[in-house]
């Protein structure tokens, strides 16, 4: 059975069939095939508890911080300021690309709308200075999957309530790694602009004028300090942290003299537009996950890979693996929602801390996100390109999908570089 619903799921997925559809149809194949009961009228009801819980009300704030960043304006002088910073470093303006990426993560929680925003910000730059084109697509694509890690991320949100995580824990813990995936990201960056010679033309700033576009830095940063301070000191909960960073941006728009109708009419459009494609895939993967536990396939796995013996580092390599072909297949979203509820137990049970595993989670849903055939960033950064092949974004996405393993690994061989900021 594990084998019939896996090859059905693939098998729509290669149809084209929308991923949210893909999950329900699973789902009601699986139900009338397989189970005696009528599972499929309890949809309705899991659909409606899905969508009302209340810890997920913060994916459509954290969406609509991120337009208003980009909206008003905040974004595009962010990325200046950080130009004007890092661009001495060999690989020169990639370096804001990964710089960017990280703060601008560090608002929206969005993979896809950090890729989409700090690509829209930086592909003019890449033709005006004369950057290797590969190089630079590709750090704007691994850029943009540390919207998932650095925190607030929405993907963490959703892992917490899957697995009954704490989410303020998983924030504090993710934060160092996300910071030190940045660093390696940037160390790939000096070391490929060695080896190909992909830098670009060189310029220089002064200090006057480094010192100037500080001031732009400062929006984030306080962004970043309203959300997670609220968070820690305990006068908000994750989501209701997400509704102040949303009215901090809004001052911020304000006090820019750029907060207007055509603003907010753009930004909850978008907003609703992407909610809307998140909860629907949300709602049906509750859906599949409820039929896969009335067919026992949980217990099934769990009994599986208890009669292998597996050790502990033999069972985490193994889910590694999987998910590394998993990613190549399934949108991240989805395949984290249909799968964890029913990998996490078997991490859980060979020892495996809940905290480590979210952050080491996270890191292969980044992985996904540029291994091609349907790695989204890489569409996303096509997307905004307008030009050329996808084939180019994909090759010079490949040396920070090797960053990205290395990282795993490393979290694998010392988990306590996770847990050390968040126990207790």
């Amino acid at each position: 059975m594990p084998v019939v619903a896996f090859g059905l799921l693939l098998l729509l997925i290669l149809l084209a069939v929308p991923v949210g559809a893909v999950l329900g149809l699973l789902g009601l194949v699986l139900d009338q095939v397989f189970t005696p009961a009528p599972l499929w009228r309890a949809m309705g009801e899991i659909s409606w508890g899905a969508s009302t819980e209340f810890t997920l009300m913060a994916i459509p704030l954290y969406i609509l911080l991120g337009e208003i960043f980009l909206r008003s304006g905040i974004a595009g002088d962010m990325y200046e300021a950080l130009r004007k910073w890092l661009v001495w470093l060999p690989g020169g303006l990639m370096h804001a690309n990964i710089a960017a990426s990280t703060l601008f993560a560090a608002t929206s929680g969005s993979s896809v709308a950090t890729a989409a925003t700090i690509g829209t910000v930086a592909l003019p730059q890449q033709k005006k200075y004369g950057y290797g084109e590969r190089m630079f697509l590709g750090s704007i694509a691994a850029g943009g999957t540390l919207g998932i890690l650095i925190p607030p991320s929405i993907n963490m949100i959703i892992y917490g309530v899957l697995t009954n995580t704490s989410i303020p824990q998983l924030y504090l813990a993710a934060l160092l790694p996300g910071l030190a995936l940045a660093a390696i990201f940037m160390l790939t960056i000096i070391v490929g602009s060695k080896l190909s010679q992909s830098s670009g033309e060189a310029e220089r700033f002064t200090w006057a004028e480094k010192r100037a576009a500080l001031r732009y830095l400062l929006p984030p940063g306080a962004i970043f300090v309203v959300i997670m301070g609220s968070i820690y000191v305990g006068i908000a909960t994750p989501t209701e942290a997400a509704g102040l960073g949303v009215l901090a941006a809004l001052a911020l728009a304000w006090a820019r003299r750029r907060l207007g109708i055509k603003l907010l009419l753009t930004a909850f459009e978008n907003t609703m537009r992407s909610t809307g494609m998140i909860m629907l895939i949300v709602m049906l993967a509750y859906f599949l996950n409820f039929v896969l536990s009335g067919l026992g396939l949980s217990q099934m796995i769990a009994t599986l890979l208890d009669s292998a013996d597996l050790s502990p580092l033999q069972t985490i390599l193994l889910v590694i693996v999987f998910y590394l072909v998993l990613g190549c297949f399934m949108e991240t979203l989805s395949m984290m929602i249909a799968t964890l509820p029913i990998v996490a137990p078997v991490v859980f049970a060979a020892g495996y801390d809940p905290i480590w595993f979210g952050v080491v989670m996270m890191m292969l849903v980044e992985l996904a996100m540029i291994t091609p055939p349907i790695g989204v960033n890489l569409y996303v950064v096509q997307g905004v390109r307008h030009s050329g092949s996808i084939r180019d974004v994909i090759i010079g996405s490949m040396p920070f999908v090797l960053a990205i393993l290395a990282m795993i690994l490393f979290l694998v061989a010392i988990p306590d570089f996770v847990l050390m900021f968040s126990e207790g």
